[in-house]
């Protein structure tokens, strides 16, 4: 076995997984809202938006089963409404989304078209490679990620070397670390991880000589490289973005600042490639969601071809409705669900990677159900003025900037493992 060659492969494996076209729109605006604390933000993002990912790939390399073997500790039932609720959460945002930043990369900008045709269309394309799986899509995917790279690298190192200031101006977030951290959810990434790490991780074509051990160094020393790569691509475009932020109108759009950096470093042709790549790139990741939900409650309907159907029909029906919306939009609907379901997929991949002593049964049933319930004034900040939830959070750290299950979760794991070892010793 070439152990220099598979750590390549699956590096690069797990670089295409993790890099979803429309994420590309979220770095360049927190560069341009970060501005001289770009750095921060960039810290900030790559806890959420890599490493928290990388680390549900290590959690599926020891499992080496499902999403559904994430939460099987908790409970059956837990585990089984967490998977439904992820794929509809797939199904209603980040695969609507795909549509919405292609609309307004690669359509809104030459053509004058509505975005409800433009996401009717979509979706109509999607739902047919759906429907006939076709292979075209994995063969165009291996050559989207490395053009839409090499495209990237371009205008990261083009606006470094000719930026239009000679300093960046000073950012408006008040905690930069905190803004990038919350902005990482909208990767979906880690939710990404859970979904199909586990395929791609199962699916290596590893010898079968080879140890359990050296298969999880392999899987690791490939993720550092893929988290390497994705750090050049994400700090990169939010330095640039802090850079040019003066260039870009006041309430410019994701979309439209990606498209800007593209246009000032590349110019027309370097501007118009790199909309119909993303765009391409989108569409792939749109039909790779909707075919894995399909699969999934096919599984659930005892293999039934019908339930594959229908589930496509839906999911590119809810796509076409919400896909019509601006990205901003979407992104704004989707914190809501991201703050009540990110802290419990964070946690179980950070239970799942921890050794089995410090991570049995009880310590996931209460570290899991304290996130659950420290999410919720989170989840209800959204609906109802905070004012009503200040006797909630006032006692309750780091509250105030949606991560108040983070100091709870970890005492919980900490004193449901020492009153463990205490019982022990007793």
């Amino acid at each position: 076995m070439n152990k220099t060659k598979d750590v390549l492969i699956i590096g690069f494996a797990l670089f295409s997984m993790f890099f979803g076209a429309g994420n590309l729109i979220l770095p360049p605006l927190l560069g341009k809202n970060a501005g001289s604390s770009w750095l921060l933000v960039t810290i900030g993002f790559f806890i959420t938006a890599v490493v928290i990912p990388f680390f549900g790939i290590l959690a599926h390399a020891k499992l080496q089963g499902t999403m559904y073997d994430f939460g099987k500790k908790v409970s059956p039932i837990f585990s089984t409404v967490y998977c439904l609720v992820v794929y509809l959460i797939s199904i209603a945002l980040p695969a609507p989304r795909t549509a919405s930043v292609t609309h307004e990369m690669a359509i809104a900008p030459y053509f004058d078209i509505s975005s409800l045709f433009t996401s009717t269309l979509y979706f109509l394309l999607v739902f047919i490679f759906v429907i006939n799986r076709s292979k075209v899509l994995d063969l165009l995917g291996k050559f989207l990620t490395p053009l839409i790279i090499f495209i990237l690298l371009a205008i990261i190192f083009v606006g470094i070397f000719s930026p239009p200031v000679s300093h960046m101006q000073q950012g408006i977030f008040t905690i930069p670390f905190v803004d990038g951290l919350l902005e990482g959810y909208q990767t979906f990434d880690a939710i990404g991880a859970v979904v199909i790490g586990g395929v791609l991780v199962v699916s290596m074509n590893f010898n079968k000589t080879v140890s359990f051990k050296d298969k999880k160094t392999l899987i690791t020393k490939a993720g550092i490289i893929s988290g390497l790569g994705l750090l050049v691509i994400y700090a990169g475009l939010i330095y640039n973005g802090a850079l040019f932020s003066t260039t870009f109108p006041e309430n410019a759009t994701r979309a439209a600042i990606l498209a800007s950096l593209s246009l000032q470093t590349l110019g027309n042709i370097g501007a118009t490639f790199l909309s119909v790549l993303v765009a391409l790139a989108c569409f792939t990741t749109a039909v790779g969601i909707i075919t894995g939900t399909s699969d999934y409650f096919k599984g659930l309907c005892n293999n039934s071809q019908k339930a594959y159907i229908i589930t496509a029909i839906v999911s590119c029906f809810i796509g076409i409705i919400v896909g019509q919306f601006d990205v901003k939009y979407i992104i704004n609907i989707a914190f809501p669900a991201l703050m009540f379901i990110y802290p419990i997929t964070i946690i179980l991949i950070i239970l799942n990677i921890l050794p089995n002593k410090l991570a049995g049964f009880l310590v996931f049933k209460a570290v899991v159900l304290v996130t659950f319930l420290f999410s919720i004034p989170d989840f209800l900040a959204f609906f109802v003025d905070k004012k009503h939830l200040l006797i909630l959070t006032k006692y309750i750290p780091f509250a105030e900037h949606h991560l108040g299950w983070v100091l709870p979760a970890f005492l919980t794991l900490i004193i449901v493992n020492s009153i463990g070892l205490l019982k022990k010793k007793t």
